[in-house]
């Protein structure tokens, strides 16, 4: 059945993929064999457009993405579609009886909004509007605060091309009842400025959200986060019932906080959310668990340090890495206190170990969710995504942090087990991979910066690691 999925008019490069997850999520592709949506774009709309048709096999799939989505403003059981209200009159007539019925009858009640894309409808012509659908034999009554059915006259506005708006080639307007649609007072109650303790590179909330819908987060599954910081993208796993767990390199970070009172754990207190099951400090390029430990998580949601706010560290230091000194033990008077000391962590190192622990702890079928910085110039070379032969990517959205720069947020599922063999290839990968950055060092880019840091300083190259996000990126798309 086609329903008519409205966006929010943001993040564009997400709004599918989310919404491909969350029908995997409740059953809609139950068979995990990739098999994608099908959408269709409304007539002489631009492919950036908020509306689109997907199919869908039931309201109880529709009403629950549309519910727990974040980008999904609404989704609609279209009854019909014009580019005048004549031509919308003429579809809704046609739209079959028995469909409509059940809506219409005495006893129920309804309310029917008017809404706009890229033009503002006064409420004198919302009314004018509303009453233009007189030939609708409804028999209930209205409800504008608790209808039992909702209906939307959803209207696309000619307008130029100069607002930043994507084309619209004809206005087109649509009618239908609203089988159901997104909560956005989650975003303003988990919002940043409000959380109890913040670190430099805490994640917005909205993207939070986001990154826990691909990762399918859901009541019964266990999250992990081996950046966790201020524990940010683990409170938006927890707020769709998951368990958490977090691990950091930074034990000031995972054990004090600011105090008994401002802490990770004060984060998720805040919103009533059940704390994650263990917060450790430990080393992604040495990871704690014991060899026979394995397929533990069911995902494992990340933005890894790649330099911009704060560089990645690993364990060791410039004495013990050369050599110098042989590895210490930390006396037992001082181990209350004592800070290890920690080197450099290139980006390409860190993603390496970061595909090579989802390999060993994720379940089959799990997820591994996690950022990676891009370069936004077409020809450029560096654009490729990592690889691991237990990984299969199934999604790739793009958010743009400034005209050079942008981050890409990369969904994978394991459909391969950990073995030695799939050990050694993915080695091998990495090392191809990373030579094809090590190449173009010199060039003071993001991938200069970011990628090889310690060795960037060896050859004294400087690179531009500032970066201005953009949480509300203009329209950039390309008309057609």
């Amino acid at each position: 059945m086609w329903y008519l999925c409205v966006f929010y008019h943001r993040l564009l490069d997400y709004r599918k993929t989310e919404v491909e997850s969350l029908a995997e999520l409740f059953g809609e592709n139950g068979d995990h064999k990739g098999k994608k949506l099908e959408w269709k774009l409304p007539l002489h709309h631009h492919p950036d457009s908020p509306f689109h048709f997907v199919d869908l096999s039931s309201d109880d799939i529709a009403r629950s993405i549309a519910n727990r989505s974040i980008l999904v403003k609404g989704m609609y059981e279209l009854w019909g579609q014009g580019s005048d209200y004549e031509e919308l009159e003429e579809s809704i007539r046609n739209f079959p009886e028995e469909r409509k019925f059940p809506y219409l009858q005495p006893g129920s009640s309804f309310k029917i909004s008017v809404e706009s894309f890229g033009k503002a409808i006064s409420f004198q012509e919302q009314n004018e509007r509303i009453q233009g659908l007189a030939y609708i034999p409804f028999k209930g009554q209205v409800n504008l605060k608790s209808p039992d059915h909702k209906f939307c006259l959803l209207e696309t506005a000619d307008y130029g091309l100069n607002n930043g708006l994507p084309p619209i080639a004809q206005r087109r307007i649509f009618f239908g009842r609203e089988v159901g649609g997104a909560d956005r007072k989650l975003i303003p109650t988990y919002q940043l400025k409000s959380r109890t303790y913040l670190g430099p590179t805490a994640m917005d909330a909205e993207m939070a959200f986001l990154m826990a819908n691909q990762a399918l987060a859901t009541s019964g599954k266990l999250v992990f986060d081996p950046f966790v910081g201020t524990g940010s993208i683990l409170v938006g796993a927890a707020h769709f019932g998951a368990m958490t767990m977090g691990a950091d390199i930074d034990i000031r970070v995972v054990r004090d906080g600011r105090g008994p009172d401002c802490n990770v754990w004060s984060n998720f207190k805040q919103y009533g959310l059940p704390p994650p099951i263990a917060l450790l400090r430990a080393d992604n390029n040495l990871p704690p668990w014991r060899p026979g430990l394995k397929e533990i998580f069911d995902a494992i949601i990340c933005d890894p340090p790649y330099g911009v706010r704060a560089g990645g560290r690993k364990s060791g230091g410039r004495k013990l890495l050369k050599g110098i000194v042989a590895p210490y033990t930390v006396p037992d008077d001082k181990r209350t206190d004592h800070i290890p000391s920690t080197a450099s962590y290139s980006l390409v190192e860190c993603v390496h170990d970061l595909l090579d622990l989802a390999a060993k702890m994720l379940v089959m079928g799990g997820r591994l969710v996690f950022f990676y910085p891009m370069l936004r110039e077409e020809d450029c070379v560096f654009n490729q995504f990592p690889e691991h032969p237990c990984f299969t990517l199934i999604s790739s959205s793009e958010q743009i942090l400034s005209s050079r720069y942008s981050r890409v947020l990369l969904t994978m599922v394991k459909r391969s087990s950990y073995t030695e063999e799939i050990a050694e290839a993915a080695r091998l990968k990495h090392e191809e991979f990373r030579e094809n950055h090590l190449k173009w060092l010199e060039d003071g880019n993001l991938h200069s910066a970011v990628f090889s840091p310690s060795v960037n300083r060896q050859l004294g190259v400087a690179g531009n690691g500032n970066v201005s996000k953009d949480p509300k990126p203009k329209y950039r798309g390309k008309y057609v």
